[in-house]
């Protein structure tokens, strides 16, 4: 009990019997006396019973002579005649205490039991002074005879002695034999002590209340003040106020009885708790019966962490369900022989032995570094994409194309067949609307065709004359006609040709003759289904199946007909199959897995017109799951996919596995005397066709029969499962019976069907726990004819102590508190990953094993859904981590996954040790663990819906299920559960790191219409009419604002600086990201309607609005009404330079971009650089393009491309794009170039090899190209500028390999704050900031008076880093960037000559993240220098005022700094004049390279 350890001790202490109270001696411990023993000798054996005495406590009466008067203090019926009375004379100083017994209508035998209670005594003890004819019993007890006068019995107990604090008793009946309880409890009466300070003063009493009360009214109190964590010292004032509590209550009138009740919620003590009559004797339940009992109470409750005083209800309760049974006439022994069953007394011994009191165990997880779990497998769709290379086409191949060239044909369907080892097609066509059905075959013997056509299955009807090809034999029921020869490219085959009439026929069986002999499709008829076709057209046009392995599809389409026969034949060509998969690379592994999920999920056919034993299916099943065992130990980068499909299969197995499904349903037919009705109909099932649906079958019969045979319950079962009554009937040995037991077969068949189960599951489940711990470990033997034997041995080379991690996990699946279950199933799939890396033996078992592991953890934590109602926000969060760390373990490629698990994991610690940005931390870790799950899902519905979507058409799949096809893969996964979690904890965190549900990036008023859309990508060429409002699921960052859009709401987190918000906020248009999903949910829900949206400085107000108020609204006019205010462009001309210094940067050769950079040159302070920079000058694309080598081929390409553009082709400018590409250089820009960059003291690529030339010439290319990107071309068509006005200059400059990049404002963009810089921080190259990277950046602000000052606004959560060695940059630097009202910046691409590598970042090591004085250090200098350029400039720098802004940042070169290696300071090539900070004893050198990026 979380926060109150005197509360939570008590469990310990009430389970014992142990009535403990601080600051007192020891308490007694002792039993409700059974036998006329005292309970403290039989204490071992009576562990965790909870004895509760019934304390009379006497009203306290004072009286200024020596004897008070006699006080009644009590009434107690013993049984419907008889009443105990209890009078209390208390004992002034020096006198005697008087107890005064009269039981009322009794019988002359009546004896009391009875010892007396003092505090430093743990047990009862015997006074000297006794009432005469008392005797000693075993030492351990009185007896005092009543003494009889009329119809009632009397006694006097006299003590003496000041030390007894009370007397406690039972009443014995020797005639009848029979004990007097107090409702099941002993009676106590307690004596009063009076202290005296002389002749005449009051007296004082202390009334003495149990300990169990006490403990149950402190932890009432506890849950009462909210579960506050409390010091020692507060639990011990906290346990004294609610002992004072209750002896107030008692000191008002209110008995114990009640008292009890009321805290216990157990009704009081009634005549129905007496005796039925007085002849009657009352058997007593053995304690340890009790002890079991409640233990099994508290295994069906699932285990819950109990309170202490449930603990104690929970005991009693135990009790009365015992005592019900004896009064209904059940032995003892008949007693404890229905509840020993299993090892449930094993499991109480050991939970007294262990002291843990039915509270659930835990393991010990071991300590490993989390990134041993790592897993760097990347399987690209691309490589998928690569086919099997075309194979030489066999003549039947030759056959169908000749068919499918022929004009006006349309093939209807295509089935081959095989015999022996020869192929016969059958392919069924129209063609100028008559069905033709047309037979191929390789065989080349003599051959002849025994046919007939059939209105329904299994018909025979012989076919008209008028329809029989040439030579045919037209018998009785049907016709024969021979094959002729025929010859395709040289390769030879058989063929008939049927043209058929317009008859209603439904298909054509037949079988082969050679001679004498006759061929069959084994053992049936051949059979051409003219209903089915199996391939449609989309089969063949352009884009069907485009992003699939598309020949593996067809041929999958081509074989369904025969997979459809039995699970035997399905499975048997799946391991043909796998071989063409594996060379069809990821798409081929994805496209049988999404073969195999369709029939798992019963949208394909199990089994039509064929029997199969089940043992077939088994050694099908095995052949299969083998070749995905090799291809697992093969291919890393395929295993998530290849677990997917064998959890799809099932494990199967050779020999005796299948087997038993058939043998051991004769055994339960046989053992339960069940053997007609559904039991039959079932048998006659599994023998011809074993399924799944067994599993489910089985299930429902016990469900059904556990319920007392209620036949809802069967149904119910059977229905979410998938199984309908439809569904049994339609089976080839279909179930039409209900099932109809009777009661006294219940305890057989539930055994029966038990142990039937686990054959069952052995055979279909792939994800069942049970089985695959049982092979894993080996099976036993047990039960009669199960499992008869059966010897699996088990897997060597496990870990140690495996086997009992495993027991664990099955001992405490089924706990309703998941939580040691979870961490049970973590620690053993940890164990298990680095034997799965390797090649164990019977890796599949281990596999199948691992994923019934991964199964079961994701079942527990749905089912903790509830309890985590109510949890703290620290559980939540460490629930978070083991779904994060079970999802790691399923995937390949999971090193995102891991960095966020560490991430959460310092989370944690951050809000144990109270760190006050823990909240903050905690927020970016649940935004980057969104993104990866977003990732995964993307990346499953790329890989593989389109395969879904082909193959579904080919195989007529329904589209409902098709559509949802990668969603249910996602739902039914880790992602799903981690998600819901996510969801649960994000208003906390929001709550606690104070951010509320919006962020404004762009706070402008708006009123529109509202308008929900996808993604803003597709609309932003759109043009709306009115003022508009989107509402756009998706925002990556580098999309335009459509026109006539004067708001954006989004849940995506574009950064502040990202493409996006700066348009925004250039064009006067709100944007905002909603973080909470209820708030976003509700402003979609008015799509269509007006609204006013107001930003404030934390939060946005919204109401909605009348149309005339929008058409008052001052905010129409500049919004919507509008368009972006005009600009134009000065066209630019080559001057005669291809390359110039960044001396020679004017506005006439050169951008704002390059111009700035040589503005802060030698102006800014010495610790921040500027990096030496040329450029190639406006108009030398137009001088290269009209150059000789150019001029014929890519000008004139050009010139056409621009015509069609200009007829709003826009592919046109892909193709432009690609044409720039083919661009010459010429000899005088390589010469002039490579001068100005030496002279610089830029490295000349060149100078590493032509080819190094070339990559910077490609880079020089596509910059230029740039001019033609959508993004780019669509902004400047907005604004109406003449695209071809627009020039484009390059600025060239060294790129540095950064640790960090940055971006400035020194005025706060989202606030306004002029006295407020803003920034926000990458790790590596400043791409990902500026670029449309998921994930936000770190952001601050710094007031500009106090720079050394900065705060953290929030932390990072982008997955990704970009890094390159030392290279060159080719930086877009257009006249269009410049523009009064128009924002050009970051339209056009920059490139760097090498690519950059991707790095998956882990913060959790980062300084700038985890160490805060390097963290101060390095936020100040960034902002110390945006002040300085700032004063430099002489105003704020702020993108609203062009030619003025400078956003000082890295752009994809950032800024160089921050390395340490071996405890001293690297100096980076660059940082001429480092700044130095001392953190923490340790210089880190700081060195800013500032670009301007207009």
């Amino acid at each position: 009990m979380s926060g109150f350890s005197a509360a939570a001790g008590a469990a310990e202490r009430c389970a014992l019997g142990v009535h403990a109270r601080p600051s007192s001696p020891a308490p007694r411990a002792r039993q409700p006396v059974v036998a006329p023993l005292r309970g403290g000798r039989r204490r071992a054996s009576t562990l965790a019973v909870v004895s509760r005495r019934s304390l009379v406590v006497p009203r306290a009466v004072t009286s200024p002579t020596g004897r008070v008067s006699p006080d009644l203090v009590a009434r107690f019926n013993l049984d419907t005649n008889s009443e105990l009375q209890v009078t209390l004379n208390p004992a002034p100083q020096g006198l005697v205490a008087e107890i005064n017994l009269v039981v009322t209508n009794t019988s002359e035998s009546l004896v009391l039991h009875w010892g007396a209670l003092r505090p430093d005594r743990s047990e009862w003890f015997l006074p000297s002074r006794k009432p005469d004819g008392t005797t000693e019993y075993r030492s351990m007890a009185l007896r005092t005879p009543f003494i009889k006068s009329g119809d009632n019995s009397t006694l006097r107990i006299e003590v003496d002695d000041t030390a007894v604090q009370a007397i406690e008793f039972l009443i014995f009946d020797e005639a009848r034999n029979n004990w007097y309880k107090n409702n099941g409890h002993n009676f106590q009466i307690q004596l009063h002590k009076i202290h005296h300070q002389g002749q005449g003063t009051s007296g004082t009493t202390s009334t003495v209340v149990p300990e169990d009360l006490v403990q149950i009214q402190a932890y009432l109190r506890w849950e009462r003040n909210g579960k506050k964590s409390y010091t020692p010292e507060q639990e011990k004032e906290e346990y004294e106020a609610a002992r004072n509590e209750l002896i107030e209550e008692i000191n008002r009138g209110v008995t114990l009885e009640k008292l009890r009740a009321k805290l216990t919620k157990t009704p009081e003590a009634s005549e129905s708790d007496t005796p039925a009559s007085k002849s009657t004797t009352t058997t007593k339940v053995p304690e340890e019966l009790v002890q079991i009992q409640s233990y099994i109470r508290w295994e069906k409750a699932g285990k819950p962490n109990y309170a202490p005083e449930k603990q104690l209800v929970e005991l009693e309760e135990a009790r009365k369900e015992l005592q019900a049974e004896l009064d209904k006439g059940t032995s003892i022994e008949e007693l404890r022989k229905n509840i020993l069953k299993g090892n449930n007394e094993t499991k109480v011994s050991k939970q007294l032995k262990n002291k843990k009191y039915f509270s659930v165990e835990k393991i010990q997880r071991k300590k490993r570094d989390i990134v041993q779990l790592l897993n760097r497998h990347k399987s690209s769709i691309m490589e998928g994409k690569v086919e099997t290379p075309t194979k030489q086409l066999t003549v039947l191949d030759l056959f169908t194309k000749s068919l499918q060239e022929q004009d006006s044909c349309e093939v209807l369907s295509r089935k081959l067949f095989k015999f022996g080892d020869k192929d016969i097609l059958a392919i069924v066509t129209n063609a100028l609307g008559k069905t033709q059905v047309h037979l191929a075959t390789n065989y080349m013997d003599s051959l002849v065709l025994h046919w007939a056509l059939a209105k329904e299955p299994g018909e025979w009807k012989a076919p008209p004359s008028s329809i029989l090809p040439s030579g045919s034999s037209l018998l009785d029921k049907a016709c024969e006609t021979s094959f002729s020869e025929c010859e395709l490219d040289g390769l030879r085959c058989q063929i008939i040709e049927i043209e058929l009439d317009d008859g209603g026929y439904k298909g054509m069986p037949f079988v082969l003759r050679s001679g004498e002999t006759w061929m069959k499709n084994n053992e049936s008829d051949f059979y051409v289904d003219f209903s089915t076709q199996v391939a449609k057209n989309t089969k063949d046009t352009g884009d069907a199946g485009k992003g699939t392995a598309k020949a593996l599809l067809e041929r999958i389409a081509d074989l369904e007909e025969d997979a459809q026969r039995s699970f035997m034949h399905r499975f048997n060509i799946a391991a043909d199959l796998v071989d063409q998969a594996r060379a069809a690379g990821l798409l081929g592994i994805v496209g049988i897995f999404v073969w195999i999920r369709f029939m798992a999920t019963r949208q394909l056919i199990w089994n039509k017109n064929y029997n199969v034993k089940p043992r077939e299916i088994s050694q099908a099943q095995d052949r299969f799951t083998d070749d995905l065992e090799n291809m697992y130990k093969t291919y890393p980068q395929y295993r998530e996919i290849l677990r997917m499909i064998m959890s799809a299969v099932g494990r199967g197995g050779e020999g005796d596995v299948g087997q038993r499904v058939r043998d051991e349903i004769l055994v339960i037919q046989r053992n339960n005397d069940c053997k007609g009705g559904m039991m039959e109909e079932w048998h006659q099932k599994l023998h011809n066709n074993t399924s799944p649906d067994d599993v489910v079958i089985c299930q429902a019969l016990l469900d059904y029969i556990t319920s007392d045979f209620d036949i809802g319950v069967y149904w119910d079962t059977l229905n979410k499962n998938g199984i309908t009554k439809e569904r049994l009937l339609s089976y080839d040995r279909p179930i039409h019976s209900e099932p109809n037991f009777r009661s006294e077969q219940k305890e057989g068949l539930l055994r029966d069907l038990g142990n039937y189960m686990r054959s069952l599951k052995a055979v279909h489940s792939g994800a069942d726990l049970e089985s695959a711990i049982a092979t894993c470990m080996g099976y036993k033997s047990e039960g009669e004819g199960f499992m008869v034997g059966v010897q699996i041995n088990p897997v060597k080379g496990l870990p140690s102590g495996f086997p009992e991690l495993l027991k664990f996990v099955l001992d405490h699946v089924d706990d309703k508190s998941v939580e040691p279950l979870l961490e049970g199933l973590l620690e053993a799939r940890a164990e298990l990953h680095p034997v799965l890396l390797g090649s164990p033996e019977r890796m599949k078992d281990l596999i199948f094993l691992d994923i019934a592991l991964d199964s079961t953890f994701r079942t527990a934590v749905e089912r903790s859904y509830e309890e985590l109602n109510h949890a703290a926000l620290e559980k939540i969060m460490y629930f978070i981590s083991l779904v994060l760390e079970n999802l790691a373990l399923s995937t390949d490629d999971n090193e995102d996954i891991l960095y966020c698990l560490k991430g959460w994991s310092h989370a944690m610690e951050m809000a144990k040790q109270k760190n006050d940005q823990w909240a903050l931390y905690a927020k970016a870790f649940l935004d980057r663990t969104r993104l990866a799950l977003a990732s995964k899902g993307e990346q499953y519905y790329n890989l593989m819906q389109p395969s879904a979507e082909y193959l579904g058409s080919l195989l007529n799949v329904d589209q409902w299920a098709v559509n949802i096809f990668t969603e249910e893969i996602i739902r039914g996964g880790s992602a799903a559960t981690l998600s819901a979690l996510l969801n649960r904890i994000d208003p906390i965190l929001r709550n606690a790191a104070q951010l509320g549900s919006w962020q404004v990036i762009s706070p402008i008023e708006v009123s529109g219409y509202i308008v929900v859309v996808d993604e803003l990508l597709a609309v932003q060429n759109k043009s709306y009419d009115k003022p508009t409002i989107i509402v756009a699921k998706s925002v990556k960052g580098e999309e335009e604002i459509p026109d006539g859009v004067v708001g954006v709401i989004t849940p995506d987190m574009p950064d502040v600086l990202s493409h996006v918000s700066v348009r925004a906020r250039n064009s006067k248009v709100l944007f905002a990201t909603c973080f909470d999903p209820n708030t976003l949910s509700e402003v979609q829900g008015h799509e269509g309607k007006v609204f006013s949206f107001k930003p404030t400085s934390a939060d946005i107000t919204y109401r909605e609005i009348t149309e005339s108020e929008l058409l008052q609204s001052s905010s129409l006019g500049l919004q919507a009404g509008q368009a972006v205010p005009s600009v134009s462009l000065v066209k630019k001309k080559f001057l005669g330079k291809y390359a110039i210094s960044a001396e020679e940067f004017s506005e006439e050769m050169v951008g704002a971009k390059s111009r700035n950079v040589a503005y802060l040159k030698g102006k800014v302070p010495s610790w921040v650089g500027v990096p030496t920079s040329v450029a190639i000058p406006f108009g030398t694309f137009e001088k290269v393009l009209s150059d000789g080598i150019n001029k014929q081929e890519v000008a004139q390409n050009i010139e056409m491309l621009k015509r069609k553009l200009a007829q709003d082709d826009f592919s046109a400018l892909g193709e432009i794009r690609e044409t720039v590409l083919n661009l010459t250089a010429p000899t005088q820009l390589i010469k002039e170039l490579k001068e100005k960059m030496v002279s610089s003291g830029i490295p000349w690529p060149g100078d590493e090899g032509d080819q190094r030339w070339e990559q910077a010439w490609m880079s020089i290319k596509k910059v230029w190209a740039s001019k033609w990107n959508e993004r780019a071309y669509f902004s400047t068509r907005k604004v109406k500028l003449d695209h071809d006005y627009l020039s484009m200059a390059i600025l060239v400059q060294e790129i540095v390999n950064a640790d960090y990049a940055f971006v400035i404002h020194t005025t706060n963009p989202s606030s306004g704050d002029s006295s407020e810089i803003y920034a926000e921080v990458v790790k590596g190259l400043g791409e990902t900031l500026v670029g449309a990277y998921p994930g936000r950046a770190m952001s601050f602000v710094c007031k500009k008076d106090a720079l050394e000052s900065p705060k953290v606004l929030g932390f990072p959560s982008k997955p990704i880093g970009l890094f390159i060695k030392r290279s060159v940059i080719f930086r877009s630097d257009s006249n269009g960037e410049d523009l009064e009202g128009y924002a050009g910046a970051g339209l056009y691409d920059s490139v760097p000559m090498d690519e950059e590598d991707e790095v998956v970042l882990d913060y959790t090591t980062d300084p700038l993240i985890t160490d805060h004085g390097f963290q101060k250090s390095i936020l100040s200098s960034i902002a110390r220098a945006g002040h300085a350029i700032e004063e430099l400039y002489g105003s704020p720098q702020d993108e609203c005022e062009p030619n003025k802004y400078i956003e000082d940042h890295l752009d994809q070169y950032g800024f160089a700094s921050t390395m340490l290696k071996n405890g001293s300071v690297q100096r980076l090539r660059g940082s001429n004049q480092p700044y130095f900070v001392l953190s923490r004893g340790v210089k880190y050198e700081v060195h800013l390279n500032v670009q301007s990026y207009c």
